[in-house]
């Protein structure tokens, strides 16, 4: 048996232009980092007594003999490209649920794509697995998604991802002191909103409509160059780090009239009211986990006051995709 262990992630600044139809033109720029909460993924060979191939074990169970059989797309896609001929079976867990936010798909299939190499004996570096993921996703399954949640899942850690037009992309950990990654953590607090999420819809939306939001963009992606200033500052200020985000949701609320609900509006000026710098929606919009910076004295009353709602306690990951499990060769090895 084999498992996988991938972590999820949280941005902070540039979001939008990591998508392929903008950097392509204008280069695109993200930070964020990865945190404790993971996407697990065991993977084993299945003996052949019984009358499916195939066992995929997630929100549901499919027993199939065929790989076109299989309903869940990452799967589907993962073993068709890798041309899995065996019998497998496949479980997945996770810390957090899907569709949040947290860039979950992707670590799924970064997950994914990692087991099964371990199942053939490979151990491929951190820019394949996330290139692999990118395409998948972006090409075989044709998903409307953008490019770094997949490196995010591949290399963990506190990073500055900068997306070129030609499609390459650079990873530059962000190189902090110890007392300021740690200040970091403590001004931050994650909460679930409960809602779901119109991904489907508000993505292709925002896609269609870049040339008019092009300003809002521009204005994202150089907020990465201000945000790397203030983190890189010899004196940090958290509050300055919250504005900053404050300006930045301002920005991407503009880019669709789907991205923010009246009840998402409705949390974030409760957390400005108990003390909060500033914060997002994570991910593409419409629900899911809302991320807040907030001074650290002030989180408990920030929690007091979204008592209503569920917080998750996070500290920075910087493993990215691993593998915690190596059992190839299962009972046998006995």
């Amino acid at each position: 048996m084999i498992i996988s262990r991938t972590p999820f992630r949280i941005s902070f600044f540039g979001g939008g232009t990591d998508y392929p139809q903008w950097f392509r033109q204008h280069g695109g720029a993200v930070i964020g980092a990865t945190v404790n909460k993971f996407c697990y993924l065991s993977v084993r060979s299945l003996p052949p007594f019984f009358e499916h191939r195939h066992r995929i074990v997630y929100s549901q169970v499919e027993l199939v003999r065929e790989l076109a059989e299989i309903r869940h797309p990452a799967v589907r896609a993962v073993l068709s490209e890798m041309r899995v001929s065996e019998g497998l079976e496949i479980h997945h867990d996770a810390d957090l649920p899907a569709r949040s936010g947290l860039g979950s798909s992707s670590a799924f299939t970064v997950g994914l794509l990692n087991a099964l190499y371990a199942l053939h004996g490979r151990m491929v570096p951190k820019i394949e697995l996330a290139r692999e993921a990118i395409r998948i996703e972006q090409e075989v399954l044709r998903e409307s998604v953008g490019s770094q949640d997949q490196i995010w899942a591949a290399y963990g850690g506190i990073n500055h991802i900068e997306f070129l037009p030609d499609g390459a992309f650079t990873v530059s950990p962000l190189v902090l002191p110890t007392a300021r990654r740690e200040e970091l953590e403590q001004s931050l607090v994650l909460v679930f909103t409960g809602l779901s999420r119109l991904t489907a819809e508000i993505v292709p939306e925002q896609l269609q409509q870049m040339a008019q939001h092009e300003k809002q963009l521009d204005t994202m992606r150089a907020m990465v160059d201000d945000a790397l200033a203030i983190l890189r500052h010899r004196q940090f200020s958290a509050r300055d780090f919250g504005a900053l985000m404050h300006e930045s949701w301002r920005l991407k609320r503009e880019l669709s009239g789907r991205i923010a609900t009246p009840a998402i509006d409705e949390i974030y000026a409760t957390a400005r009211d108990a003390g909060a710098y500033g914060g997002k929606l994570l991910g593409a919009g419409g629900g899911g986990f809302m991320l807040f910076v907030v001074p650290p004295e002030r989180r408990n009353e920030l929690r007091r006051q979204l008592a209503r709602l569920i917080h998750v306690n996070v500290r920075f990951d910087y493993g990215g995709s691993r593998i915690v499990v190596y059992e190839p060769n299962g009972l046998d090895r006995a």
